[in-house]
């Protein structure tokens, strides 16, 4: 199988025996420990061409999850609580909070999905394509097999996985992303879902995948579960998200760039550049590479290990469904 370099963390973990759905997380997770990676994850198996049940789209417009939860908040009256509150012009949302409401990231999202691939390049400095490359060579896609790439946004991180010939299923909960990725991947699959509570059947992919998505979710142990669920036994998930730098004085530079650089930059190529202001401000509260790693453990995931890309400003998270 390829690699995508060393996995050079793992935890150890105990046998952890398979049911159907998502684990009852323990009360008391084992500690996390660190150790050499010395094997490499198990291959999805392969599967036949065609399209069952699970993996049929809804039609973009038909299926808004994000409205229904934002209906729900207005009627409990719901407020965030960390943070400033969300950014808001002519009645979008601009900038979401840290209490991350789907309804409110949604629509941020939806406001960025224009120019959204050009501006990560821009504040990333060219690294975003190197970090799709890393996510490539770590998925390692084969012909059949079935592959979930939540918080697909636009597709752009699907297509490597579509030109090995997987079948891809693209899924995000913003209606504006969709609608672009639509646009210029007529032929794929773009589903409406939420991350809390994925429209699949159990145990449907062979791998599941998301980049720079994990961390606007609001529940991540609710999302890392309903990953599990939706993972067939033995299958794989790749997560690529933000993390801490390992040396500590770029650590001091890296949080000053993304208060200070980020908005800046995101002005002059961005449709909605507050967004980016939440960006710096998640990637600040974000948990950093160890502590991704027990709360994969703590899913119920086995095999949990990480790679970090760019002196840790990104880490590569991988683990497999036992």
């Amino acid at each position: 199988m390829r690699c995508a370099g060393r996995f050079t963390h793992r935890i150890a973990v105990p046998v952890h025996t398979p049911v159907r759905g998502p684990p009852t997380p323990r009360r008391n997770p084992v500690p996390a420990r660190t150790a050499v990676w010395g094997q490499r994850a198990r291959d999805g198996r392969g599967l036949s061409g065609r399209h069952d049940r699970a993996t049929r789209h809804h039609a973009v417009n038909d299926y808004a999850p994000h409205r229904r939860v934002a209906e729900r908040a207005a009627i409990a009256g719901d407020r965030p609580h960390r943070s400033r509150g969300p950014g808001c012009l002519n009645g979008r949302v601009t900038r979401a909070s840290l209490e991350k409401q789907p309804h409110e990231v949604a629509s941020m999202f939806d406001g960025v999905a224009a120019n959204y691939d050009l501006t990560n390049d821009v504040i990333s400095l060219g690294q975003a394509r190197l970090w799709r490359k890393a996510v490539a060579q770590a998925v390692d896609a084969r012909p059949a097999q079935k592959i979930l790439d939540l918080a697909a946004g636009t597709a752009t991180s699907s297509q490597p996985f579509v030109k090995a010939g997987a079948y891809v299923v693209p899924c995000d909960f913003s209606l504006g992303m969709l609608k672009v990725g639509k646009e210029r991947h007529p032929w794929m699959p773009f589903t409406a879902g939420d991350g809390m509570k994925l429209p699949f059947k159990d145990e449907t992919f062979d791998t599941v995948t998301i980049s720079f998505g994990l961390r606007n979710i609001q529940d991540t142990d609710v999302a890392l579960r309903e990953l599990y669920r939706v993972t067939k036994p033995g299958g794989r998930v790749v997560i690529c998200e933000f993390s801490q730098p390992t040396w500590t004085p770029f650590r001091t530079v890296y949080t000053e760039y993304l208060m200070r650089a980020i908005p800046p930059a995101a002005r002059a190529v961005s449709s909605n550049p507050d967004a980016y202001v939440y960006l710096a401000e998640s990637i600040r509260d974000w948990p950093d590479q160890s502590a991704l790693a027990a709360l994969l453990q703590k899913a119920g995931w086995s095999k949990v290990a990480w790679r970090n890309l760019t002196g840790g400003v990104v880490a590569l998270h991988r683990a497999t469904r036992a």
